[in-house]
C-alpha cells in the first residue's frame, strides 16, 4: 500500500468542497417558475408526498422525505426497486410524487410512469437532464443538473447528489414558510428532541407534589424545618400558612445568611429568617419559562401556587437540568 500523501489529500478534498460549492452556488439560477409549480403542487396535495429514488438517488430521497415531514408536509420515502412490488399500494390518487434521478432514465422509475399515468398523480420530476424520459414526463420538472461531479473519477454522485439534497431542502423550507409553520408545529413533531421539551414540557410535568413538597409552618424553629429540607432534597422548602397558602420560602442561601449572623437554629423560627415575598409561578408555565425566572433572579427553586397562592409543587434547577431542558 503506498504511503500517505498528506498534501495531496488535502488538496483534493479542498477541490471536492470546491466544486460541490459551486454547484450549489448555480442552483440559485434555478429556482424558477417549475420550482414555485413544484411548491405549489405539493403544498396542495391532499394526501401524502411519496418520494422515490433508487441508489445514491434513493438515500437523497429518503432524507428529503424526511425533512418534509418533520416540518410539516406529510410525507415518505419508498425504494423504487420495491415500489413496482407491492409497496405502491401506500400510494393514493391524491398523493403527489417526486421522484429523484440524476440520468432520468433510471428503469425501476420509468417501470412505474404507466401507472402514475393512469392514476392521474402528479409527479414532480428531479432530475439532471431535462430531456430525459423521467423529466419529459413529469408535470413539473426540476433541474438539478451539474456541470462536474466532483469525484476525481468523474464516477461517483457526488455534486449530483448534494445539489438534489439542497433542492429538496429548499422545497420543504418554502413550502414550510407558506404554510405559516411555526417553532410550536415543529416541536409537535419532535416530542423528544431539545426544541420540541424546550416547547411542549410544562412545569406541572415536571413539578414535585403532594407529600414530595418539603413544607413548613411559620412558627417552626429552623431546626425542624432542616429535617424537612433534609427528607425533601430540594435545597428550600415552603412556607405555608394554615389555609396552605404560601407566605415565604426558606433556602440553602437563608440558611447560611442566618448562621452568619449567629442565630440560634433551636430558638429562632422560620418566619423570622424567610424569604418573603417570594418568586411564584402558575403551574402551565413552560418548563423553559421557569429556567429563565430562576436565571434572571439567580434563584435555583420555585413554588408553584394557584390564584390563590395555594400551594400546588415545587421544582428546583436540577429538575430542569434532569429533563433536559437546559
Amino acid at each position: 500500500m503506498p504511503a500517505i500523501n498528506t498534501h495531496k489529500i488535502c488538496e483534493l478534498a479542498l477541490t471536492v468542497i470546491d466544486l460541490e460549492a459551486k454547484a450549489v452556488a448555480n442552483l440559485a439560477k434555478k429556482i424558477n417558475h417549475d420550482f414555485v409549480a413544484a411548491c405549489s403542487i405539493m403544498q396542495q396535495c391532499k394526501g401524502k408526498v411519496i418520494v422515490i429514488g433508487m441508489g445514491k438517488s434513493g438515500h437523497i430521497a429518503g432524507k428529503i422525505a424526511a425533512t418534509l415531514a418533520s416540518t410539516g408536509t406529510p410525507a415518505f420515502f419508498v425504494h423504487a426497486a420495491e415500489a413496482s412490488h407491492g409497496d405502491l399500494g401506500m400510494m393514493s390518487v391524491q398523493d403527489v410524487i417526486l421522484a429523484i434521478s440524476n440520468s432520468g432514465e433510471t428503469s425501476e422509475l420509468l417501470t412505474l410512469l404507466p401507472l402514475i399515468k393512469r392514476l392521474n398523480i402528479p409527479l414532480i420530476a428531479m432530475t439532471g437532464a431535462k430531456n430525459s424520459t423521467l423529466a419529459k414526463f413529469a408535470s413539473v420538472h426540476l433541474d438539478v443538473s451539474v456541470t462536474q461531479e466532483a469525484c476525481p473519477l468523474g464516477l461517483a454522485p457526488t455534486s449530483s447528489s448534494t445539489v438534489a439534497l439542497v433542492m429538496g431542502d429548499a422545497l420543504a423550507l418554502a413550502i414550510l414558510d407558506s404554510n405559516g409553520f411555526t417553532q410550536n408545529d415543529f416541536a409537535l413533531s419532535h416530542p423528544g428532541g431539545n426544541l420540541g421539551k424546550r416547547l411542549l414540557l410544562q412545569v406541572d410535568d415536571l413539578m414535585h407534589t403532594g407529600t414530595d413538597i418539603p413544607i413548613v409552618n411559620p412558627e417552626n424553629f429552623i431546626s425542624q424545618v432542616l429535617l424537612e429540607m433534609t427528607a425533601k432534597k430540594l435545597g428550600m422548602t415552603a412556607v405555608i400558612n394554615h389555609a396552605h397558602q404560601v407566605m415565604g420560602v426558606f433556602t440553602d442561601g437563608d440558611l447560611r445568611r442566618m448562621l452568619a449572623k449567629n442565630l440560634d437554629v433551636h430558638s429562632t423560627t422560620v418566619e423570622q429568617v424567610m424569604t418573603a415575598p417570594c418568586t411564584m409561578i402558575k403551574a402551565n408555565l413552560l418548563a423553559a419559562e421557569a429556567m429563565q425566572i430562576m436565571e434572571s433572579k439567580e434563584i435555583n427553586a420555585l413554588l408553584i401556587v394557584d390564584t390563590e397562592q395555594k400551594l400546588l409543587g415545587a421544582l428546583n434547577m436540577h429538575d430542569l437540568i434532569h429533563a433536559g431542558i437546559v
